[in-house]
C-alpha cells in the first residue's frame, strides 16, 4: 500500500491527536498516588510492566491460553506494522503476522485470530507456535472508507468493528463510514448497526448489562466550539448526528442518543475495557486513562469521569484480563499490567 493511498484510507485518530494536542490544554489529573511502573493510579492497585518492545502498540487480545496478542500500529506505512505474541508476562514479544496495514483490531474467536486493518478483515486459523496454518480475507471494505477501528463480539455471536468517518467533518460517501458495523465470524452480513459517529474507536462489551459501549472521537475543526470524546452505549438503528451535531444541541441534535460520559476534548479516546461497574477509557493525547463510573440513571446509564492511570505517553489499547487490566502505551512500546490489591477488592 503507497503512503498516498494510505493517508486517502486513514483517518488516524493518532495523527488527529498529534496535530490537536498541542493546541489543547493539559486536563487535571487529580489525586492519584504512586503504584509502580512510573505510574499513578487509585490507591491499593499496583502496576508492572508486562512486557516490552513492541512499538506502536494498538491493539491487545488474549487467546484461549491466555496469551497475549499485540498488534502494533504506526504512523506511516513503512512496513513496521506487525503482530506479535507475549506467552507470558516478561517474555519477549514474537513476531507473527508481518504482512499487515495499521490494524488497529484483535479478537479471538474459539481458535481463529481476527485482524481488523486498513479496509478489510483477516482470519487467522492453526498457530502451531510460529505461523498460522491458514489466513482468508474475511471482509472487504470499500476503498477510501475510513480507519478501521476495535473489534468486539456480541452476545448474538455477530463481530462488530468501528469504522472512522474519512474525513473531519465532511459527510461521508459509504454507508459504512463513520459507523458501527456488524458481520458474522465467516464475513457474511454485513450491515450498518449505528451510524453519525465521526470515529467510533475503541468496542467492548458490560458483561453485566450486555450494552456495547464505544470510545468516540470528535470533530476537531471548531476551535474553542470542539466537544469533549465521548464514551457511549450504541444500539442498532441509532444515528449520532455526525457531521451536523456536535453536541452543540437544537434541531441538529434533536434526535441524537445522550453519551455515558464526556472526555477531554481533542483527547484522541482509544481503547476501552471494563473494570467492575465501571469503563476505562485511554485518552492518547493526555497520557491517560480515564475512570468512567457505569451508573443506571433511567433508561440509559450515565457516569463521573475520574483519572484511573497517569504517567503513560500516549495508552491506546486497554485489555481486562482476568483481574488485571493491561495498558499498552503506543509511544513506548510498554505494556503494564494493573492489578488491585487488598484494598482496591474491598
Amino acid at each position: 500500500m503507497t503512503a498516498k493511498r494510505r493517508l486517502a484510507v486513514l483517518t488516524s485518530l493518532l495523527l488527529l491527536a498529534a496535530g490537536c494536542a498541542s493546541s489543547a490544554a493539559q486536563p487535571a489529573t487529580g489525586a492519584l498516588t504512586s503504584i509502580g511502573a512510573g505510574l499513578s493510579g487509585p490507591a491499593g492497585y499496583v502496576a508492572t510492566v508486562y512486557a516490552t518492545g513492541v512499538a506502536n502498540v494498538a491493539a491487545l487480545a488474549t487467546d484461549r491460553q491466555q496469551r497475549l496478542w499485540v498488534a502494533a500500529a504506526a504512523f506511516s506505512d513503512s512496513g513496521a506494522d506487525a503482530v506479535y505474541l507475549v506467552s507470558a508476562a516478561g517474555a519477549t514479544p514474537q513476531k507473527v503476522l508481518s504482512d499487515v496495514h495499521t490494524p488497529l483490531g484483535l479478537l479471538w474467536l474459539d481458535e481463529t485470530l481476527f485482524v481488523g486493518s486498513a479496509e478489510r478483515v483477516d482470519a487467522y486459523v492453526g498457530f502451531d507456535g510460529t505461523a498460522f496454518a491458514t489466513h482468508r480475507t474475511v471482509l472487504t471494505l470499500p476503498a477510501g472508507v475510513g480507519e478501521t477501528n476495535g473489534l468486539a463480539l456480541g452476545p448474538d455471536g455477530r463481530l462488530r468493528l468501528g469504522i472512522s468517518a474519512p474525513c473531519d467533518h465532511c459527510v461521508p460517501t459509504s454507508e459504512y463510514s463513520g459507523a458501527v458495523v456488524s458481520f458474522r465470524p465467516d464475513g457474511t452480513d454485513l450491515r450498518v448497526d449505528a451510524g453519525g459517529i465521526r470515529a467510533p474507536v475503541g468496542l467492548t462489551y458490560d458483561p453485566a448489562s450486555g450494552d456495547l459501549l464505544v470510545t468516540m472521537n470528535q470533530r476537531d475543526d471548531l476551535g474553542e466550539q470542539t466537544p469533549g470524546d465521548l464514551l457511549a452505549v450504541v444500539r442498532s438503528g441509532q444515528s449520532w448526528g455526525f457531521p451536523d451535531c456536535y453536541g452543540q444541541g437544537g434541531t441538529a441534535c434533536a434526535a441524537v442518543p445522550q453519551p455515558v460520559a464526556q472526555l477531554d476534548p481533542h483527547a484522541a479516546v482509544s481503547g476501552v475495557a471494563i473494570l467492575g461497574r465501571a469503563a476505562l477509557v485511554a485518552e492518547w493525547a493526555f497520557g491517560k486513562v480515564q475512570r468512567v463510573a457505569l451508573e443506571s440513571q433511567g433508561a440509559e446509564p450515565r457516569g463521573a469521569v475520574t483519572p484511573f492511570l497517569t504517567g503513560l505517553q500516549k495508552p491506546v489499547p486497554v485489555l481486562s484480563s482476568g483481574s488485571a487490566v493491561l495498558v499498552g502505551d503506543w509511544a513506548t512500546g510498554t505494556i503494564y499490567s494493573v492489578t488491585p490489591g487488598e484494598t482496591a477488592r474491598q
